[in-house]
C-alpha cells in the first residue's frame, strides 16, 4: 500500500488516507474545479497570491497535484532584486523550483508514470538535440526551460504540468519534504562530483547554508575523511557539525591568510583541503578557498556572488590549483534520490520552518531574514 509522508492523512486533502482512497481523490479533484492559487513575483519587492488557470498536461507531460516546495535563495532574490545576472524579471512569473507532490493527470504519450504516482521534479527541461544535451551535459543548453528562472513559471501553485521524463517516482518511505529536497541535494552531489571527492578527501567547504550543507552530507557519502566548514554564523557551523563536519572555522576575519591557518588547524597536521567547494560566492571566501587548497587541487565554485572578483590567479596557477565552475546539475536526480532512500544522507534536519501555501508571504519573509535560526522552509501546497 502507498503511504502519505503525513502519516495518516490523504497526500492531496489532508483528511484520513488509505491505499484506497488515493485514485478515488485523485478522480474527484480532476472533476472538481481546482483553485490554483500561485505564488506570483510580479517586481521588487511585490509578491502576490493569485489565482492561474490550470493547465492541461500536453502529450509528453504529467500535471501534478503540488505537495511540497522549498524555499530557495534565488526565490528570494528574485523576489527582493527582480533579477539574477541576466535574467530579470520582466513579466509576472511563478516561484519556486525545489517541488514534489501527486501526479494528477498523464498526457497520452506518457507511459513510464501513472495518476497516484508520488514524484520529485526536476525543474529544468532541456532541448534534447544540441550537442550539449547529447553529450550529456544538458545543464549547459541554451534553450533550458529552468522552473522560476525568467520567464518561465516555476511550480509554487496547487496544480502543474511537467515533463514526464523529468519527474521521479518517490518510494513510499521517502517523503514529500524529502523529495522536494532532491533539488539542492542534486546541487551537492554535482559540486562533488567536479570537485572529485573520494574516499579518504580532504573537503573545504566555505559556507553553511543550504548548499554548504548538502555538500557536507554528500562529501561524507563519498568518503571524504575530514569536512572542515567555514562561516560567519555560529548558529550554522553548529548545524553543519550536527550534520557531518569533522571541524568548523568561524569567520572573523577578512585576511584569508589568517582564516587559511585555522583551516589547517581544522585538518589537522597543518594539511590543506585536497578540494575547496565555495558556497557563498562572498570575494574573500573565494580567496581563501584558494589559498587553502593544495598545490595540485581543485577548487570547485557554487555560490554566485559579484559578477566580476578579486581572487589570487597567480597563486592557484603556480600551484596548479583547478578552478572549476558548477551550474546547477545534471544526471543527479538518481543519485539524489538513492542516497536518500537507501538512508546514506539525512536531509530532513534541513527543515526548519513549514507554511502553508496561504502564508507564503510569512514563508518568504522567513527565508529572507533568517528569523529563527531558518536553514529550508518548506510550503505545503495542499494546504
Amino acid at each position: 500500500s502507498r503511504q502519505s509522508t503525513c502519516g495518516s492523512r490523504n497526500p492531496l486533502r489532508g483528511g484520513p488516507f488509505t491505499s484506497s482512497t488515493i485514485l478515488y481523490d485523485l478522480e474527484i479533484t480532476m472533476t472538481e474545479q481546482v483553485k490554483n492559487t500561485a505564488v506570483v513575483v510580479h517586481g521588487v519587492d511585490d509578491l502576490r497570491l493569485e489565482e492561474r488557470p490550470v493547465a492541461e498536461p500536453a502529450a509528453n507531460e504529467v500535471q501534478i497535484a503540488m505537495q511540497a516546495v522549498g524555499i530557495c535563495g534565488s526565490d528570494v532574490h528574485y523576489w527582493t532584486h527582480g533579477r539574477i545576472g541576466d535574467f530579470v524579471v520582466k513579466a509576472p512569473m511563478v516561484l519556486g523550483h525545489e517541488a514534489s507532490g501527486v501526479v494528477s493527470k498523464v498526457g497520452s504519450a506518457v507511459t513510464t508514470l501513472r495518476v497516484g504516482d508520488r514524484v520529485a521534479i526536476e525543474p529544468g527541461v532541456p532541448c534534447r538535440l544540441c550537442d550539449y544535451c547529447k553529450q550529456g551535459r544538458y545543464n549547459l543548453c541554451a534553450d533550458m526551460q529552468f522552473c522560476a528562472t525568467p520567464p518561465v513559471d516555476g511550480s509554487l501553485m496547487r496544480r502543474y504540468c511537467h515533463a514526464a521524463d523529468f519527474c521521479f517516482k518517490l518510494p513510499d518511505h521517502v517523503s514529500f519534504e524529502e523529495g522536494a529536497l532532491l533539488e539542492p541535494l542534486s546541487v551537492g552531489v554535482h559540486a562533488c562530483r567536479r570537485a572529485g571527492v573520494t574516499m579518504g578527501s580532504r573537503v573545504l567547504i566555505c559556507g553553511a547554508g543550504p548548499i554548504g550543507l548538502v555538500n557536507v552530507l554528500v562529501a561524507n557519502a563519498m568518503g571524504a575523511a575530514q569536512v572542515v566548514v567555514t562561516d560567519l554564523d555560529a548558529g550554522r557551523l553548529a548545524v553543519a557539525k550536527a550534520m557531518g563536519a569533522t571541524a568548523t572555522v568561524k569567520v572573523e576575519t577578512r585576511e584569508s591568510r589568517e582564516l587559511v591557518e585555522q583551516v589547517r588547524g581544522g585538518f589537522g597536521g597543518g594539511l590543506l583541503a585536497n578540494m575547496t567547494i565555495e558556497c557563498s560566492g562572498a570575494e574573500p571566501s573565494i580567496r581563501t578557498a584558494v589559498y587553502a587548497t593544495q598545490s595540485g587541487g581543485v577548487v570547485v565554485l557554487v555560490g554566485l556572488g559579484k559578477p566580476e572578483v578579486s581572487f589570487p590567479i597567480v597563486d592557484a596557477s603556480v600551484r596548479e590549483v583547478d578552478i572549476r565552475g558548477v551550474f546547477r546539475y545534471v544526471n543527479c536526480y538518481p543519485t539524489a534520490l538513492a542516497l536518500i532512500a537507501s538512508g546514506k544522507v539525512d536531509v530532513k534536519p534541513l527543515v526548519t520552518h513549514r507554511f502553508s501555501l496561504l502564508d507564503s508571504a510569512k514563508a518568504f519573509e522567513t527565508a529572507k531574514t533568517g528569523a529563527g535560526g531558518a536553514i529550508k522552509c518548506m510550503i505545503q501546497c495542499n494546504e
